[in-house]
């Protein structure tokens, strides 16, 4: 298939249409209560932890102990995010800071 003007600006249509509908629908189901519903509220307290396990499997599910470099980027670049996790309680500065040492170990030290 080859890629042309009018296929891009399609799927950037249709993604820019869908993200607008997926931040707004909210506000249409939510906006005439003052708290929102109580499964709502759950799974907001839910969510981001099981995205953030599975990111945490997809992250290291190729990682080999068995072949050079052992997995040390992966597991290093996981404890760096969690101790800033457990540190700073931000989440960006975690995510960052675990994605700038992979970057640097896979880059320039283990290539």
């Amino acid at each position: 298939m080859q890629v042309t003007t009018p296929y891009l600006l399609a799927v950037i249509a249709v993604t820019a249409i869908v993200t607008i509908f997926t931040r707004a629908v909210p506000f249409l189901f939510f906006a005439r209560t003052d708290r929102p519903p109580d499964y709502i509220l759950y799974l907001g307290k839910v969510l981001p932890p099981a995205v953030m396990a599975m990111l945490l499997i997809f992250s290291v599910r190729t990682a080999s102990v068995y072949a050079y470099p052992h997995g040390i980027p992966e597991f290093a670049s996981l404890a760096l995010v969690v101790l800033l996790h457990v540190w700073k309680r931000n989440t960006l500065l975690s995510i960052a800071g675990g994605t700038i040492l992979y970057m640097i170990l896979v880059q320039l030290i283990f290539n």
